[in-house]
């Protein structure tokens, strides 16, 4: 549970409350209140029946209810006798013979005990296996008790909290253990009363800072300056087929200033699926080489490294630039040829998996990082890469592309080490793809819409889906979908690709489908990120409703590469939850991978889309990235001013919420 000092506990906020103020009478009691009574015992036995239970009898004189304990101790029998006079809260159920509670949270009163009755409303705290909320909630109100005398220090300012509406930190603490009973419970239990706020914003506060402070660490350090004529620059785009965008254009302007500055680049580039992040990744790479320096591209499969691996190799042949790939299952042999190229600077451009930052690899002289697609990668990894790729006092650029974009104030706070560009606008003849949803009782007519687009000389995805994280599981729900489908037309030509096939058969498969060899490919979200086959038009989505928005966008985006009208159907299993539809609705009404960012946002939450696991942004311990917005416009200018004119204060608030460990804590 991370509680290790008593600033945890005081840290440790309840989830939910639940009103103990108020004693109501037995004779009162209806089936799903959830209530506070007073009474005595009037019966005390253990019943015998298909579960042994201790059964207690309690009246107060307006009627009476039956409190049952399955699982109960000598001591609690001795203790629950016959005329104990006790106090009981728990959930009022209809039991055989009346109403009853099972396991209700008690204690025995004696004298002044029958007088005194709770003033606050009661917390309900996180908890773990073998930790009673009574016993979390007497040590919590234990630590309350002595704040009186020794207050947790407050390192805000008084005229900074007046401007932002929030009470100093010790008496934010003590309502949010404590509240009145009077205290505006569905305020409280969205996480927005005043004092829940206080907390939240120190908490972005402090990552807010240790972000910053990377950035002016990251600042003073060295970097190659890539200056060159431009001279590749120039041709590689007159050789393009296509102009790039107004966005596109303005975003690589961006990039390649910031690589001519000697100190390292550490920008983010966000972009829709198809937006054309790649080029502009190219164009650096190629700034790059031209400078005389290496350049390595880190993507999350070996399916998207073979991908850009082919787009590289075509676009640079004309400059003679040397790229190669290199992933985890490559043979001992090429990897050690490849190995031997970086290190002595004849391969110029590497794409590849984590593998590219193993041990035992080394450059030659690396001066740029591109990341693409990289949902896992966090701070301490873009660190780590950074650290990877030095060379003498030098450290290469860093490049990080996400598909997944998310509002601008989020990312400008969560993402406060890195300088942001965006690509918001796409190609221009981008068919946007038409999109149904659609339960999988009617798989036949999914299928005949299979067989019609593979008639019409177009090509098909049609992708499995689990819950579980099982690759050999996801692998064998695709494998009974390619049998299924391949019985149900037999006249397709049909392939399958999942993360259990070898890295040759992927290819084989991969350049099968591109041929037109293979009409419809039953693929696992393997192919989720990068591939590229503009002839595909038609998406078939099994179990979407599992899936969240973001990751369904992705998907969307693997059509729509052509001049056809491209069509998606989202298969979902019934009955579909509120969430569920909700998702589903979105992706039917707009193809703006902005606006579904920010509904999913909106519907999992950060915890999902923006949580470590996903995109490498701070688990917050009390924040939260989306019901707290409003905050986030303020941590900027909050933190700019306490680092002028409170500097030690600034860095004991980092301290508080980071501690000593976290790299990105040191102020």
């Amino acid at each position: 549970m991370g509680l290790y000092s008593v600033q945890d506990l005081l840290f440790h906020l309840p989830q939910r409350y639940q009103d103990r103020t108020q004693i109501t009478p037995i004779g009162a009691l209806q089936a799903g209140d959830k209530v506070l009574i007073e009474g005595r015992i009037k019966l005390s036995e253990i019943q015998v029946g298909r579960r042994r239970s201790l059964l207690c009898y309690v009246t107060d004189g307006t009627g009476g209810i039956f409190l049952r304990f399955f699982h109960f101790s000598a001591w609690q029998k001795n203790l629950l006798a016959s005329d104990v006079q006790l106090r009981c809260f728990g959930e009022v159920r209809r039991g055989f013979r009346s109403l009853e509670m099972v396991h209700p949270e008690y204690s025995c009163l004696s004298g002044n005990d029958l007088e005194a009755g709770e003033t606050c409303l009661t917390p309900i705290y996180p908890t773990t296996s073998g930790l009673q909320q009574s016993r979390l909630r007497s040590l919590i109100l234990r630590v309350l008790r002595e704040l009186d005398d020794n207050e947790i220090i407050d390192y805000l300012p008084q005229t900074f909290l007046e401007s932002l509406h929030l009470p100093v930190l010790n008496e934010a603490i003590t309502y949010i253990h404590q509240p009145p009973p009077e205290a505006p419970l569905e305020l409280l239990a969205a996480g927005r009363h005043p004092t829940q706020q206080r907390l939240a914003f120190e908490e972005l506060l402090a990552y807010y800072l240790g972000l910053r402070q990377l950035r002016l660490r990251a600042a003073q350090l060295q970097s190659p300056s890539l200056c060159s004529e431009g001279i590749w620059v120039q041709h590689f785009l007159e050789r393009l087929p296509f102009p790039l965008t107004t966005a596109q254009q303005q975003v690589s302007q961006e990039i390649l200033n910031d690589m001519t500055r000697s100190s390292p680049m550490q920008r983010l580039l966000q972009g829709d699926v198809g937006s054309g992040k790649t080029v502009v990744a190219a164009l650096a790479i190629l700034q790059a080489v031209e400078a005389g320096y290496q350049a390595a591209l880190m993507v999350p499969t070996e399916l998207l490294a073979e991908q850009h691996l082919y787009s590289l190799q075509q676009w640079f042949s004309p400059f003679e630039i040397k790229v190669e790939r290199l992933v985890a299952k490559e043979n001992a042999k090429t990897k050690q040829e490849i190995l031997t190229q970086l290190n002595e600077g004849c391969l110029q451009v590497v794409v590849g998996t984590h593998a590219l930052f193993q041990e035992g690899v080394a450059f030659h002289r690396l001066g740029l990082i591109v990341v693409d697609e990289q949902h896992r990668f966090g701070v301490e990894q873009r660190l780590a890469l950074l650290e990877k790729g030095r060379h003498g006092d030098y450290y290469p650029h860093q490049l990080i592309m996400t598909a997944t974009p998310i509002p601008r104030t989020l990312a400008m706070t969560a993402y406060a080490d890195l300088d942001i560009s965006v690509i918001d606008q796409l190609p221009p003849g981008r068919i946007p793809v038409a999109t149904v949803a659609i339960s999988d009782y009617r798989r036949s007519e999914v299928a005949a819409r299979v067989r019609q687009a593979c008639h019409q000389g177009r090509q098909v995805y049609w992708v499995c889906t689990l819950i579980e994280e099982s690759e050999s599981l996801q692998a064998q729900a695709a494998e009974k979908a390619a049998v299924e489908l391949a019985q149900a037309l037999p006249e397709v030509r049909i392939g399958l690709i999942h993360g259990r096939l070898k890295s040759e058969e992927k290819e084989t498969v991969m350049t099968a489908f591109k041929a037109g060899v293979i009409q419809a490919l039953v693929a696992t979200t393997v192919i989720e990120v990068g591939v590229d086959v503009p002839n595909a038009s038609l998406m078939i989505i099994e179990n979407a409703e599992r899936l969240g928005l973001s990751q369904l966008h992705q998907l969307r985006g693997r059509v729509g590469r052509g001049a056809t009208d491209s069509y998606c159907i989202l298969l979902y299993h019934g009955p579909l939850s509120e969430l569920g539809r909700a998702r589903l609705d979105c992706l039917r009404v707009t193809n703006d991978g902005f606006e579904i960012a920010r509904r999913d946002l909106e519907l999992r939450g950060p915890g999902e889309i923006l949580g470590t696991r996903q995109t490498g942004l701070p688990q917050y311990r009390l924040a939260d990235l989306v019901r707290d917005q409003n905050l986030l416009g303020w941590v900027a200018q909050v933190a700019e001013k306490l680092q002028q004119q409170y500097p030690a204060k600034a860095a004991a608030i980092v301290h508080r919420w980071l501690g000593r460990g976290n790299r990105y804590g040191e102020v």
